[in-house]
């Protein structure tokens, strides 16, 4: 009961409360998107979701671990064109920026969930210990979703001197876990910070999403994507994400991409807002105006209801058709992105079971009453 506890994370309170009330995202005590959209499932799906999720006959997990590199190797060589990422599974990417360390939404933990019996479950390993992870110039945390934001990930991670980077509110679960508040830069939309002893600049903006990790802390913390720019090189994170029209904005006020790494799996028409999917990740990648995709956000939890390989798959028979240049290497292999030169579908062969029928989708009639109910009982979804 005490991990249980302590890994739901801080409250919002004191100077860090009345920054988040200074937010133009804020009001009647809560954060918002800049359109109104639903924060988990939509209204009228709940109970098919739910019965398709557990009755579902999609291939969710692979039969075998997915073909991993060991990326110590790759990071003993120096990085030849300024840029350099190391996918090591879901929306965990080791940057190498401009002579700069980078770690997005460091999840090492077993379980995207508060419990250690239930909940998502990892299907595929972080090919290194978090203890192996070289010395870093900055953590950046896009928002507080169990998937992206991990307590025994954030305990490992505190000894060290490096600064964390997050949305508002934010900072509270870190600090709870350890982190020393004068390590802790929070941002609002727009916000940047020039990491320590660096050229390398982090700027938070638009996301379309949620956050919250109990029931009563829904949206009592902002989400974010994060751009991370150097003299030479610049990466955009989409953190997750619905399809926004923001795209275009963050276009027009922080310039084009080297390097996209968008959000492509736990996909579903239920929650169609506040995630992206394959196919609005290359409608995105487009607005924010190309450079190389690097798919994230699979592979790695079992998260939603399509087959775990659907994501890639879908991304590898439409890039072509809209002009999207992709970067999908093994978890944990290094890879300098202007010189991915072609797609190797490495992720074939795992499994050869074809996909089981879907279950028969009923109209999604429920009563408003208990719709509502439910979707406010659940929670769900929490990613």
């Amino acid at each position: 009961m005490l991990v249980f506890m302590l890994s739901i994370g801080g409250k919002v309170a004191g100077l860090r409360l009345e920054r988040s009330r200074a937010s133009s995202r804020f009001a009647d005590g809560v954060f918002h998107n800049t359109r109104d959209v639903a924060p988990g499932l939509k209204p009228g799906t709940t109970f098919p979701t739910i019965g398709e999720y557990f009755c579902g006959g999609q291939r969710r997990t692979p039969a075998a671990p997915l073909p991993t590199v060991n990326p110590l190797a790759g990071w003993s060589k120096p990085v030849q064109t300024g840029l350099r990422a190391t996918w090591l599974g879901h929306s965990t990417v080791l940057l190498e920026i401009d002579g700069a360390r980078v770690l997005t939404d460091p999840v090492w933990g077993e379980r995207a969930s508060p419990l250690t019996f239930a909940g998502p479950k990892r299907f595929q390993p972080v090919p290194i210990p978090v203890t192996a992870l070289p010395d870093l110039d900055a953590i950046v945390i896009s928002h507080d979703h169990y998937d992206h934001l991990d307590y025994p990930t954030i305990l490992a991670l505190a000894p060290r001197t490096t600064p964390f980077i997050t949305s508002l509110g934010v900072g509270a679960h870190l600090e709870a876990w350890g982190v020393p508040p004068e390590r802790i830069i929070e941002l609002d939309w727009w916000e940047e910070v020039r990491l320590p002893n660096t050229d390398v600049t982090v700027t938070a903006a638009p996301s379309q999403h949620f956050s919250g990790r109990g029931i009563g802390s829904r949206n009592g913390t902002l989400w974010s994507s994060l751009a991370i720019r150097g003299p030479r090189n610049s990466v955009f994170f989409s953190g997750d994400t619905g399809l926004t029209p923001e795209y275009d904005e963050i276009q027009a006020r922080l310039g084009k991409f080297d390097l996209v790494m968008l959000e492509v799996g736990a996909y579903h028409p239920a929650w169609g807002d506040i995630h992206l999917g394959p196919e609005n990740a290359l409608e995105a990648f487009a607005r924010l105006g190309g450079g190389a995709l690097l798919p994230v956000h699979w592979g790695t939890f079992n998260l939603a209801i399509h087959a775990w390989d659907d994501p890639a798959e879908t991304l590898v028979r439409m890039a072509p058709s809209r002009g999207a240049r992709l970067v999908m290497p093994r978890i944990g292999e290094a890879v300098e992105p202007s010189r991915v030169e072609r797609v190797e579908t490495w992720w074939r062969g795992v499994d050869g079971a074809e996909p089981a029928a879907k279950p028969e989708k009923t109209d999604g009639a429920t009563p408003p009453a208990e719709e509502k109910a439910l979707r406010d009982a659940v929670e769900w979804p929490m990613d």
